[in-house]
């Protein structure tokens, strides 16, 4: 009975609000409501079918031996790992976060195994962030000490003997790891040091922020150029 009188108080209630007909007002109130669908988890909004493991490393584009050797785990461990924690669903930083966190991964080699997971799941393509826009890469090691090539990116003195970019500046600098540069057209150059030695090191340069990748593939050739300046400065050619 509670149930008839609280139909009868909402049908009333609509005969005031439209002026239709008590049968009409109660047929609309009886209506069951259209149910809208829950939306898919993200996973199994994708309908492209998963790469094989043998195409891991071609779609990251660095060999299983460098992953292994540099991280401790090949492509299929990495993606089997980061798929168990549900890192298709996460963001670019997420993913870097859990990485480094959990498995203890140096700061370049985290973003290269976030990248490579990123490319072998189909979430962004060669070359390309996850917010559409691109990025240049490139890295060189050179018969220096890590704290003589950083000296060469951080001091402006030093910087200028080899990068002719007169509009740079040092956003950030952590010795002897990494700096940020702020280039003239918006972008950000990401460069990170490894010391592989008493007289050896290498530097990853990054060149985020690009347009299309026209501009990235002109950026690339671009810092190869000026590693080549700047490998000449190091040893006083």
């Amino acid at each position: 009975m509670p149930a008839n009188k609280d139909l009868k108080r909402l049908v009333r209630a609509r005969m005031r609000k439209t002026g239709e007909a008590y049968t009409t007002a109660r047929a609309q109130i009886a209506k069951k409501p259209k149910v809208t669908p829950a939306p898919a988890p993200v996973a199994a909004l994708a309908a492209r079918a998963e790469p094989a493991p043998q195409d891991y490393a071609k779609l990251a584009g660095m060999s299983d031996d460098v992953m292994k050797a540099k991280t401790g785990c090949d492509w299929t461990r990495w993606v089997t790992a980061l798929d168990y924690y549900g890192a298709e669903t996460m963001s670019h930083r997420e993913i870097a976060q859990l990485v480094k966190s959990k498995y203890k991964v140096a700061d370049w080699w985290t973003q290269a195994v976030t990248v490579g997971y990123e490319r072998i799941k189909g979430l962004r393509a060669r070359g390309q962030r996850r917010d559409g826009t691109y990025e240049a890469s490139k890295s060189r090691t050179f018969d220096v000490p890590v704290a003589k090539l950083f000296d060469a990116w951080a001091k402006p003195a030093r910087r200028k003997k080899w990068l002719d970019a007169p509009d740079v500046k040092l956003r950030t600098a952590m010795p002897p790891k990494s700096v940020r540069l702020g280039w003239s057209d918006g972008g950000i150059v990401a460069v990170w040091f490894t010391a592989k030695g008493k007289t050896k090191s290498s530097v990853a340069v990054q060149h985020a922020k690009l347009s299309d990748k026209e501009t990235a593939d002109r950026l690339k050739q671009y810092w190869s150029e000026r590693l080549d300046a700047l490998g000449e400065v190091l040893t006083g050619a």
